[in-house]
């Protein structure tokens, strides 16, 4: 990152500031990792502990050990760095059940994050808002009366909308951590791992591997409907017939999968691709109902999100040769090696984004201070190169990212198409 940063110092104007979004935020060549997100919950706030779940890959591990909420007065409330510009980070870090873990793997990674950007010129603002949208509120007006330029966070939609109209009335941006789209508008950016990019990704892989007509399978859930409108939209671009789509309660797929018998099952099944934007909590029942109604995945494809990048999916036999779309792993890899060496602690999957995030709003502070943090900053289309891989957030505040396509062979992932190093303008 250092070389990165002293080149772009001896450039001015305008070209200064091209290079630093092209260039000096190659996270994962210097210093950076990476993957996957939350899944999601309606756009409304609620006064009630959010419901918008965890990344399923967040469950740890047989064996791993164990990180514990921090006290609450342990985290929220502190700085990090002393650079003359505050950046608020806004956390559940008294959250109920796994949010206030997330939120201490998060802001260890932001802390990482300063130590490994030389000479960062920030100073971040820790907030905590208890994973409620009335604690974001207050948490994003006492940061910004303390001087905050930018919010990085809060994690839940609920409070990424509540922080979002805070800092909106004051001129100041968020980047938040999401997934629900719903949430994201102009000055509000989600820097997460959107379903509907995974979804794209996913079928126009498989109409290049020539797969016709597809089926669904969808959990009635927010992030299983929002999953289903945008297969509709992408197979009809691709040129893919859906010919079923069957919703199921979640972790109870049994009648769903038998309506459909005919349609994967059999020795001429009507689909050539099954769709299934489940997680590990909810797949080991659908593969087992899938199993029963005679599904052959030599016969029709699997396909998922990035939901399906974590061991207890990859274990199922129903699914092995499936493919599903997800950042490339190889940046987390390499993120939670030098996590582990600074906390002592595995992080969870979704550290990287605080870390990018951070990251990012260093390296354009470095150029343009307090000012840096503008809707023509942020939108750049060139995009930036973090930690999972290239993304680039749009104007209407969601973002477009560089996947792969894994396929599971054998109980592991294995990458069969790369993720693109650029992303083009207008994808």
């Amino acid at each position: 990152m250092a070389r990165f940063i002293d080149k772009a110092r001896g450039l001015s104007g305008r070209a200064a500031w091209v290079f630093v979004l092209s260039t000096s935020l190659v996270l994962s060549g210097c210093v950076g990792s990476g993957s996957r997100a939350p899944a999601r919950k309606p756009s409304r706030p609620a006064a009630s502990a959010p419901s918008e779940p965890l990344y399923a890959a967040d469950v740890p591990a047989p064996g791993a050990p164990m990180q514990s909420a921090p006290p609450a007065s342990a985290m929220a409330g502190t700085t990090i760095g002393n650079g003359p510009v505050k950046v608020a980070l806004i956390l559940p870090m008294t959250g109920a059940g796994q949010g206030a873990v997330a939120a201490q793997s998060m802001r260890n990674a932001a802390e990482l994050a300063l130590s490994e950007f030389q000479g960062s010129d920030l100073t971040l603002l820790v907030k905590d808002d208890a994973g409620t949208p009335e604690g974001a509120q207050a948490a994003a007006q006492q940061a910004l009366a303390e001087g905050a330029e930018l919010i990085i966070g809060p994690l839940f939609a609920g409070s990424v909308q509540a922080a979002g109209q805070v800092a909106r009335q004051r001129g100041k941006t968020v980047i938040g951590f999401s997934t629900d789209a719903g949430v994201a508008t102009r000055g509000v950016y989600l820097l997460s791992f959107l379903v509907q990019e995974e979804v794209d990704r996913i079928v126009a892989f498989a109409a290049t591997q020539g797969r016709r007509s597809m089926a669904a399978l969808v959990p009635e859930t927010q992030y299983g409907r929002v999953a289903a409108a945008r297969l509709q939209q992408a197979a009809a671009q691709q040129g893919i017939r859906i010919v079923a789509l069957e919703y199921y309660p979640s972790g109870q797929p049994q009648e769903a999968v038998r309506r459909m018998a005919g349609v994967i099952g059999g020795p001429t099944p009507q689909a050539d691709a099954l769709f299934i934007p489940d997680n590990g909590d909810g797949l080991p029942a659908v593969a087992q109902a899938l199993q029963m109604a005679g599904f052959d995945p030599l016969r029709v494809k699997p396909l998922g999100t990035g939901l399906w990048d974590e061991p207890r999916v990859s274990a199922l036999p129903v699914l092995q040769g499936g493919w599903f779309a997800a950042p490339d792993k190889r940046g987390f890899t390499a993120f939670a090696e030098r996590y582990r060496a600074r906390f002592n602690i595995d992080p969870i999957r979704l550290a990287t984004l605080s870390y990018d995030a951070v990251t990012l709003a260093a390296a354009l502070a470095r150029m343009q201070g307090a000012q840096a943090f503008t809707d023509a900053m942020l939108t750049n289309p060139a995009g930036f190169a973090g930690a999972d891989g290239v993304f680039r957030f749009n104007p209407d505040g969601t973002n477009a990212r560089a996947l792969t396509v894994q396929e599971i062979r054998g109980g592991t992932a294995v990458a069969i198409s790369g993720a693109p190093r650029t992303l083009v303008a207008g994808n």
